[in-house]
């Protein structure tokens, strides 16, 4: 059984190409950006992917006991010829914005969101290390449905990004560099990045802006109720850069969810955008010493 990875951004965010492996394409109805062009940080310009890498060798026994995704992508079809209810979130304190879904009607299926981290500055934000780098800015989390949205804020690690020039940047190395500051354990950067298997990477820029997306699975069980040696939380998520520190959202459910939720979680990841700064907003670099 092959794993057919499948997180395509683009601004109907809707597949328009698979890259995994396939190269068919699936033609489907697309519809106009809903939102008012009075957001204009919620972009609808194509997004014109640069990069790509696909899965490396050392990672096809982890993922043979996966889930495959059909190439046909049934559910993603259901999704185009149905609306599918969407909330906008838009942090002021730190100057971005993303949708999330709320409920598909004909499924009669309501999501169950509860913000477990409401948005804060990143100098009183929750590290996800021992060197407090990366930290958790906002958070919502669907307990019932194991579904977590975060969005991260840290500095490059310069382990993997060596150049100030983000235009050199590969989605790769900026993938390697949010993971490998992604973990609570005391362990080294290399460790860190091993506990995750990078399935897909690719760029695209919006509004003159590189966006950097990528996909993983993570190795390890997040819940009492997955027990399984073969159930992994599986990700979808966005980089983007402002003032030295990157940006990022991730949203993930587990390994057996994810042919059902995964375009849902693909949506929320697509329409990731740094917004324009207003009075509220608090720079990274601001008052690292202040904690509330």
């Amino acid at each position: 059984m092959v794993l057919h990875s499948f997180f395509f951004p683009t601004p109907t965010l809707l597949p328009n190409k698979l890259i995994f492996r396939n190269n068919s394409r699936v033609i489907l109805n697309q519809k106009k950006c809903p939102l008012s062009e009075e957001r204009p940080h919620f972009s609808c310009s194509a997004l014109k992917p640069t990069s790509q890498n696909r899965i490396l060798r050392r990672d096809l026994g982890l993922l043979l006991g996966l889930t495959s995704v059909s190439l046909t992508w049934p559910f993603s079809v259901t999704l185009a010829e149905e609306e599918l209810k969407m909330a906008s979130f838009v942090d002021e304190i730190n100057a971005y914005s993303y949708l999330y879904p709320v409920e598909f009607p004909s499924k009669k299926f309501v999501f169950k969101w509860v913000e477990s981290r409401r948005p804060e500055r990143y100098s009183s934000a929750a590290p996800l290390s021992p060197d407090a780098r990366l930290r958790i800015v906002s958070e919502r989390v669907d307990i019932i449905d194991n579904l977590i949205i975060s969005v991260m804020i840290g500095p490059p690690n310069t382990t993997f990004i060596k150049s100030k020039d983000k235009s050199e940047w590969t989605a790769k190395d900026v993938a390697d560099s949010v993971l490998s500051d992604k973990s609570a354990l005391r362990v080294t950067s290399s460790q860190r990045l091993a506990e995750s298997s990078v399935l897909d990477t690719h760029s695209g820029e919006i509004d003159g802006e590189p966006y950097w997306y990528y996909e993983y699975l993570v190795r390890k069980s997040p819940t009492k109720t997955a027990q399984d040696s073969n159930i992994f939380r599986h990700y979808l998520a966005s980089t983007a850069e402002r003032d030295g520190y990157l940006y990022s959202v991730s949203a993930s459910t587990l390994s057996p969810q994810w042919k059902k939720i995964g375009p849902f979680l693909q949506k929320t990841v697509s329409s990731f955008r740094l917004a324009s700064p207003t009075e509220n907003y608090v720079p990274p670099y601001k008052d690292p010493w202040r904690f509330w």
